[in-house]
């Protein structure tokens, strides 16, 4: 069972890191965003993943073609090119395919032009840029007894400010950074039917989060896994830099691996 990733958006709210680089290659503690992100899926043993490339799509590229260069040790015969490596075989066991859909085209118009990629029943869909302790094999078995063409997680983070309950002019409590209390929201770990294909199409300004999910919903095709967990995406540099602090922790939250 494949996993789709969005890896193409330009990331324009992160731009102290995203003007050189694509966002899921922002590093987290010596490692691409990304690489987080599938080693979350490889550790509940699903390792095929299909990448929606864009803005600078040929840094991810080159980052994967020289993956056993760049993390291992090795002896070059230059006149051959041959490598030697030494060590511990330290390279996941991945099948990674990396598909160019345009620098500018929109998050349903990428998912429609890697359909040929997908021979399963059901696939995984999700963002370059949110690190989750999420099981994702519960989310699966969610999808298939339920039996509808999508599964969407919903999370419910900590709000960025504190939260004043206010009678009159009196505080009457206070709670730092409490859960939204809008209720719950995309958390951007998929489970799709291939049945999802009909409602996209690939031209550039098919977005996901609109009419195709607006369609799955109003046929109750669409259910919600609830995850109460550690969920976190990486819009800001000041979520870059709160994950950045989580990953110097003992114990960061989203490494189930």
């Amino acid at each position: 069972m494949k996993t789709v990733i969005l890896c193409g958006g330009k990331g324009t709210r992160l731009r102290e890191e995203t003007e050189f680089r694509p966002k899921p290659m922002v590093e987290i503690g010596g490692k691409p965003i990304l690489w987080h992100i599938m080693s979350t899926y490889s550790h509940y043993g699903f390792n095929e993943f299909i990448l929606c490339l864009g803005y600078k799509g040929e840094i991810i590229r080159e980052y994967f073609y020289q993956y056993a260069l760049q993390n291992r040790n090795f002896t070059i015969a230059l006149k051959t090119g041959r490598c030697a490596y030494h060590g511990a075989n330290e390279i996941p066991d991945w099948r990674v395919t990396l598909v160019n859909t345009g620098d500018d085209t929109m998050t349903g118009g990428r998912i429609k032009q890697i359909e040929s990629y997908i021979d399963e029943d059901d696939f995984f869909l999700t963002y370059g840029d949110g690190l989750t302790n999420l099981d994702i094999t519960d989310t699966l078995n969610f999808h298939r007894a339920h039996g509808k063409i999508g599964t969407v997680t919903g999370v419910s983070p900590p709000s960025r400010y504190g939260e004043l309950y206010i009678e009159g002019d009196r505080v009457s409590s206070f709670r730092e950074k409490p859960e939204i209390t809008g209720g719950t929201i995309n958390g951007g770990y998929f489970v799709f039917s291939k049945r999802f294909f009909d409602f996209l199409d690939d031209r550039e300004d098919c977005i996901l989060e609109q009419q195709p999910l607006a369609r799955l919903g109003a046929m109750g095709e669409l259910k919600v896994f609830q995850h109460r967990g550690f969920w976190q995406c990486m819009d800001t540099y000041r979520d870059y830099k709160y994950l950045q602090g989580l990953w110097k922790s003992e114990n960061p939250p989203w490494k189930v691996w």
